[in-house]
């Protein structure tokens, strides 16, 4: 278990990129959800199914959410600290939801549908942040973590729906729920020794986070040269493979000698 004092000055470091994130976005004023978000570039329909290719790409959430909730079904895997259990079980349940909840957005994008498209994300995203506090920093501290911080994660969606007057509501703390623990995650990996090696399977995750971020943003130009495929299906796709390189991990991590 890693113990470090509130001296340290790498915690000092990682609380001083928080405030300043969470400062800056209080300033920022109002964030709405933009409606030109739900303009995606594939609106073909097959099988009676709409938008048929951003719906049906949702699947591999469910296929590795179950796979990684399946490496838990006799003991803990290796890789993976057994007082976390419940963490990594919430963080594959989340993906497994993923499908469900982006998948029914996708038949028909507006706000009432993107609630369920974002709930599981933020259950998946605050687990993610409690394995990695307790991987990296102190696993007693991201046990009791686990809870507030999904409950913040559900906040957060559901203050951006609640403050919606046909406005578009305020998404900051939405986006300070997701954008700020991978702001900080690659910091607590730098900074501190690893509970499990090698590190490459969180690395991978989050490589793979970034990717599919930038293939939603390229959603139409993508759509636009390749005709058969959108970048928000493959965005899908790339998540899902992210989720399956941290399971993948989970078994083949091994704890790093002292």
């Amino acid at each position: 278990m890693h113990r470090h004092s509130f001296s340290d000055k790498r915690l000092i470091a990682l609380a001083c990129i928080a405030v300043v994130f969470t400062i800056a976005l209080a300033l920022y004023g109002r964030i709405p959800q933009s409606q030109a978000y739900y303009q995606f570039a594939d609106h073909r329909s097959f099988f009676g199914i709409p938008n048929f290719f951003d719906v049906i790409s949702n699947l591999p959430f469910l296929l590795v959410g179950i796979y990684g909730l399946l490496l838990f079904r006799k003991k803990t895997p290796s890789g993976c600290l057994p007082s976390l259990r419940s963490a990594y079980l919430t963080f594959f349940v989340g993906a497994s939801l993923v499908a469900f909840g982006s998948g029914y957005f996708h038949l028909n994008p507006n706000d009432s549908t993107l609630v369920w498209d974002r709930l599981p994300m933020t259950i998946s995203f605050m687990s993610f942040v409690a394995i990695i506090v307790g991987e990296y920093m102190n696993e007693a501290i991201a046990k009791k973590l686990l809870v507030p911080l999904l409950l913040l994660g559900i906040f957060s969606v559901v203050w951006w729906r609640f403050t919606d007057n046909n406005d578009g509501g305020d998404l900051r703390i939405y986006i300070l729920v997701q954008f700020l623990p991978m702001l900080l995650i690659p910091f607590i990996i730098w900074l501190y020794p690893p509970t499990f090696e090698p590190n490459s399977y969180v690395w991978g995750l989050l490589f793979m986070y970034v990717l599919a971020k930038i293939l939603e943003l390229l959603d139409k130009p993508i759509f636009q040269i390749l005709k058969v495929i959108s970048g928000h299906t493959l965005k899908h796709i790339a998540a899902a493979l992210g989720v399956l390189i941290f399971a993948i991990g989970l078994v083949r991590r091994r704890r790093r000698a002292a």
